[in-house]
């Protein structure tokens, strides 16, 4: 019997490789074709399949991660074979089914099977680089009469929990852009990232309460109006421009906004970007729920010099002609040479018709000297609120003094307070002076090196207001006595004009008696 059994199988298989190899294709598809009606009579079940990579772009699956997600939590109990991630500031482990496993699902007394399957290329040519992965996708399997039921609430129901996972289980990151020659090529990208692990916070953070807690409502009531910007016709984003001197926090203060919305950072160096086609590009590789930073953008690139009136290029003309200004000018062209982004592209980047690709997204641009900005860059609608990073203030310090020293309180805040209002320091001096640099340092000793910080810094202001004054007293007092100077020159030479004059009366008078 098993020698007839294994003649047939050993005819049907040859039959069959005959029939592949040399029947036209129209045949094989009409066969094929009617060949899964034949079996859907009989086979009971409905099948859908989820590819892990969909489209033209080949850009991974939402949907295929988040059923990843979703039967998660499933296969940790029912799967034999598991892959394990570790995420969460590596404290956490999370499971997901290997490939080739299957597990169960139940939705309301419904039996649903899920497999993991991976299509491996047959490849044959010799290649330095490794091979490509192959193409992964889960399978539902379920009973043909629950199709309604499969594909009204339960694919919907998947789909959701597995993005409440995905919030739960994501580690955010720090993303910052690749040059162009590095788009391409094997497992190439255009943003290279790291995890992002900054402890800032708004509680940490050395600002006002008021202006602290305004920033915060207005981060929450962006985040939570998802169907308000579809509501009014808006691309859902929000732009802000944290503008002051050096060392106000303003980096700290894009870390304590990430923090609290939970987003991705993506820190956009406009130097790298070759042009505006580029720049669309970056723009549609980020993900919702991020924050796209340009720091220093008054330093990126010359974008404050496109929209110069007559009058101001005129001016700069005339300080080109300054050797000194002249190669310093030179040495900013040849390092903005190699971009071509201009500030229509720029624009266009934050609030053109790109800006609508993909949702849930603030753009943070951070600057020391904001008038030197385009004020198109900045207005209302791209840039929607501007904060102003000063000087500490006493409310501030006592924050800094709570994160430092773990004081609250203590008899020198009165002189620390005097002494803030008549002068100005920054944070990040005020932090300095405050943190022990030694064991030997407690708190008493770093509020007392801070007042004597203070005084300085107010004895180096007072001294540099009084050479300012004696520079203006001086060149006023240069002006009134080039004044009398001026006045004494200038009858000097109508005296001069007026006797030329009649000497020129007198000698035409001459020759007219003569002749």
């Amino acid at each position: 019997m098993w020698t007839h059994l294994g003649s047939a199988i050993a005819g049907l298989m040859f039959a069959w490789a005959i029939f592949q190899q040399y029947f036209p294709h129209q045949i094989r598809d009409h066969f094929s074709r009617y060949g899964q009606k034949l079996l859907g009579l009989v086979y009971p079940y409905l099948q859908i399949t989820f590819h892990e990579y969909t489209g033209e772009r080949l850009k991974r699956s939402e949907v295929y991660s988040a059923i990843q997600n979703y039967l998660s939590a499933n296969s940790s109990t029912n799967a034999k074979k598991l892959k394990a991630d570790v995420v969460k500031d590596n404290h956490s482990v999370v499971l997901t089914m290997d490939d080739h496993e299957e597990v169960t699902d139940d939705f309301n007394g419904i039996k649903i099977w899920w497999s993991s399957n991976k299509i491996t290329p047959q490849t044959q040519t010799f290649s330095f680089y490794p091979a490509p992965e192959g193409k992964r996708y889960f399978k539902l399997t379920v009973h043909r009469r629950h199709r309604d039921v499969i594909t009204n609430s339960y694919i919907d129901h998947v789909i959701k929990k597995g993005k409440e996972i995905a919030v739960k289980n994501r580690q955010r990151k720090l993303y910052t852009n690749n040059t162009s020659d590095q788009w391409y090529g094997w497992k190439a990208t255009k943003w290279s990232h790291v995890m992002f692990e900054h402890p800032a916070s708004f509680d940490t953070l050395a600002m006002a309460t008021k202006e602290k807690e305004g920033i915060k409502k207005d981060l929450k009531k962006f985040s939570q109006s998802k169907d308000y910007y579809a509501k009014i016709g808006k691309p859902w984003k929000r732009g802000y421009l944290l503008y002051g001197p050096p060392g106000t926090g303003k980096s700290t203060m894009i870390a304590a906004m990430a923090n609290l919305l939970n987003y991705d950072v993506y820190d956009l160096e406009l130097t790298t970007v070759k042009d505006n086609s580029e720049l669309r590009k970056l723009l549609i590789e980020t993900t919702s729920k991020s924050m796209i930073v340009i720091e220093d953008i008054d330093c990126s690139l010359d974008l404050t010099g496109q929209r110069k009136p007559k009058k101001e290029k005129e001016e700069d003309e005339e300080e080109g002609k300054d050797p000194i200004s002249k190669k310093k000018k030179e040495e900013e062209a040849e390092r903005n040479k190699s971009s071509k982004v201009t500030l229509s592209g720029l624009l266009n980047f934050i609030d053109g018709i790109w800006s609508a690709c993909g949702g849930e997204r603030i753009i943070v641009f951070t600057t020391n000297y904001v008038e030197k900005l385009d004020p198109a860059l900045i207005r209302r609608g791209r840039m929607d609120k501007h904060i102003e990073m000063s000087y500490c203030c006493f409310e501030a310090f006592k924050v800094l003094a709570k994160n430092y020293l773990d004081i609250e309180s203590h008899q020198l805040f009165a002189t620390i307070q005097n002494l803030l209002e008549e002068t100005k320091m920054t944070p990040a001096d005020i932090a300095e002076n405050l943190m022990p640099k030694s064991d030997d340092e407690d708190g008493e000793t770093c509020l007392k090196k801070l007042i004597a910080a203070l005084e300085e810094t107010k004895e180096e202001e007072a001294r540099k207001k009084s050479e300012e004054e004696a520079k203006l007293k001086s060149e006023q007092e240069a002006k009134e006595q080039e004044q009398p100077a001026k006045e004494d020159e200038k009858v000097k030479d109508n005296d001069t004009s007026k006797e030329i004059k009649e000497n020129d009366l007198i000698s035409n008078g001459k020759e007219n008696n003569s002749i």
